[in-house]
């Protein structure tokens, strides 16, 4: 008889509650989810959130220094957190976050000379230092700037300026408009975008003294201030001339200068320039950037504080000299925090392997910007102390991925993305561990491990097609060359040796979203892959918890997605034996891990059922990304998910 405790017969015990409908006690057996720490305290980290980071530069504690508060309106790290400057220093290490409360949707500050205002679209939040969101006052109906629009915009920044110099208070806001760009597969067969531009307008609204006047959209000569979304308005004297100038940020990395050509009372703005160093045009790491107006260091000279968006926040700061007819800043420069939470950028997609051959397991890891990088476990135990990441370099630069104007199905507006994810095995049988990714180009490649940290260039996966013709996802507006694997994006490649034959394969989602084997044989003496075998059928194969994935339900062929362009993909996987019955089950991401039992393999095909959600814990509102762990080598493996937040999460069975 089995011991009646073990992991496989408690899971089908369980599978029977879940179905008889009594009570989820899954999450109760294994635990919750729990975020890994760094456990280093000599160490300091980039000061972050999780995904998008809303600044809000002050003094919050009054102590005389600038703190940071970050608005943080992702899942699971939600929230408005303080990061304390103990320092007093003018680029800080901060102390680790403190949450006060619930995230605050589209909170912008604005320095006043009156003191700092906070504002959300429609409302000033007052006594915000002690109240938070506690007591809002109306400004002006939201709905008559949103009147103009036929989508609702992602971003509504309300900015309070005194614009026009007679001593009141007016507001600037900042309008994305998504109407001509659409968001979805329209590239022709050259890679042209066939959609619109992607526009930020910046709305004023006058102070009257009882009440606010809409003056409509801000003008430069004679046409609507446009920028390329996420406009952001800041006015101040950024080059001290004594009248008011304009940055607005964009959807993108880049910040415009619109200089006041007018006057203190009747502001003129010239023709945009972007915002640069004495050197060059100065670009955020990432996109979806939130600048903020204050002078940070009290130098006299107004900086720009400003969010990124993977969770970090920079120093942009004004060195008080002009060039061209604009000022001039310094690059951007992170902040950083005594380390707490372990984080890689956003929506982190980590391996679990000995990367440095040391004995112990570390991280290896991609996320959202397309970077991968190598996190080392400096001391092995049940909670193991860990490195700051490194990044990964081809031939000594930093390995990047990115979409540029034509990687993405999305569009352009997701030039900066990369969306990284890997396998970590030996590709080529040399006895060190290689790197297999994808990408948001959805093709499957690999970098040689030189050791010592570099790699070489990437390579195409090559698969023997033969006479076939070299499929690709139908919405593709790129064709793959002979060889070349091309799926859908931002799904993981598992190399794994599935056939047991001493050679590396490939198991993932095929150009359709099937579950797929591609098998590696030698071919004309060289090792390739062979097209992909649809060997892998499912049951309950739509519970991920998440009513943005949909996966087909009916029985049959195991497939992940079914959805077509922007919606395809997306799925992360990682194979290990859960149930210790000897063959390899599966884990999918969802709000948390979805894991799919395997049943059996018969005439050539594999069986799985789902058992559901690993916990009840939300870690994404987009997507997860499992691997395995045994930190406490208590000989049962325990699941490590990176989530979109930047921030790993630990299982412990």
């Amino acid at each position: 008889m089995k011991n009646p405790k073990s992991p496989s017969v408690l899971l089908g015990m369980l599978f029977l509650i879940f179905h008889l409908g009594i009570v989820n006690l899954f999450s109760q057996e294994i635990g919750e989810f729990k975020i890994v720490k760094y456990n280093n305290p000599e160490a300091t980290s980039f000061m972050g959130v999780g995904l998008w980071a809303w600044p809000l530069p002050m003094d919050y504690d009054g102590d005389g220094d600038m703190d940071l508060l970050v608005s943080c309106p992702d899942k699971p790290f939600n929230g408005l957190y303080f990061f304390e400057n103990k320092s007093g220093n003018s680029f800080p290490d901060f102390e680790p976050p403190v949450r006060l409360g619930p995230a605050i949707s589209q909170i912008q500050v604005s320095h006043t000379s009156s003191g700092p205002r906070f504002l959300i679209p429609g409302t000033e939040l007052k006594n915000f230092v002690t109240k938070l969101d506690q007591q809002p006052e109306p400004l002006f109906p939201k709905e008559q700037i949103l009147k103009d629009f036929q989508k609702n915009p992602r971003f509504n920044q309300w900015k309070m300026v005194d614009y026009d110099g007679d001593g009141d208070e007016d507001i600037l806001v900042g309008i994305d408009d998504w109407s001509d760009y659409g968001w979805d597969n329209a590239f022709n067969s050259e890679g042209n975008w066939t959609n619109g531009s992607l526009h930020g307008y910046v709305y004023l609204l006058e102070n009257e003294g009882g009440g606010y006047e809409s003056r409509g959209r801000l003008q430069v000569d004679g046409r609507d201030l446009d920028v390329y979304g996420a406009p952001s308005p800041n006015m101040a004297d950024f080059d001290r001339d004594g009248d008011l100038d304009l940055i607005t940020g964009e959807f993108l990395d880049k910040m415009t200068y619109f200089e006041n050509i007018g006057t203190r009372t009747n502001p003129e703005f010239s023709e945009g320039k972007l915002l640069q160093s004495d050197r060059s045009i100065i670009k955020m790491d990432l996109e979806m950037i939130i600048p903020v107006a204050v002078d940070w260091d009290h130098d006299g000279w107004i900086d720009l504080v400003v969010g990124d968006e993977d969770g970090r926040v920079a120093l942009v700061r004004n060195i008080g000299k002009t060039q061209a007819g604009r000022p001039l800043f310094e690059s951007p420069r992170y902040f950083r925090q005594r380390a707490d939470n372990l984080k890689f950028g956003a929506l982190v997609t980590p391996v679990s392997y000995d990367w440095d051959s040391d004995g112990d397991l570390d991280i290896v890891a991609g996320n959202s910007a397309g970077h991968l990088c190598w996190i080392e476990n400096l001391e092995d135990g049940v909670a193991p102390k860990w490195a700051e990441p490194v990044l990964l370099k081809v031939q000594g630069t930093p390995f990047r991925v990115q979409a540029g104007d034509k990687g993405s199905i999305q569009g352009p507006a997701e030039a900066k993305w990369g969306y990284t994810t890997l396998s970590v095995a030996d590709w080529d049988g040399d006895g060190v561990g290689d790197l297999i990714i994808n990408s948001i180009w959805g093709k499957v490649q690999w970098l040689k491990n030189m050791g010592k940290g570099d790699l070489l260039p990437p390579q195409a996966v090559e698969v023997a097609w033969g006479n076939l013709p070299v499929p690709s996802p139908a919405w593709n507006w790129w064709k793959p060359a002979p060889t070349e694997l091309a799926t859908q994006w931002r799904t993981t490649p598992v190399a794994v040796d599935w056939n047991r034959d001493g050679l590396m394969d490939l198991v993932m989602l095929d150009h359709e979203g099937y579950l797929a084997f591609f098998e590696r044989k030698m071919t004309a003496g060289k090792l390739m892959l062979t097209p992909g075998q649809r060997i892998f059928y499912g049951e309950n194969a739509s519970v991920f918890g998440n009513k943005n994935e949909v996966v087909d339900p009916t029985p049959g062929l195991l497939r992940l997605n079914n959805r077509e362009a922007g919606g395809s993909g997306r799925r992360k996987l990682s194979f290990f034996d859960w149930d210790q019955d000897g063959d390899l089950d599966l884990l999918v991401n969802s709000i948390n891990v979805s894991l799919f039992e395997q049943l059996k393999t018969e005439d050539g095909k594999v069986y799985f059922r789902s058992r559901g959600q690993l916990a009840p814990t939300v870690l994404a509102g987009h997507t997860t990304s499992p691997t395995f762990v045994d930190w406490n080598k208590n000989g049962i493996w325990d699941v490590l998910v990176g989530a979109e937040d930047g921030h790993f999460y630990h299982l412990s069975r």
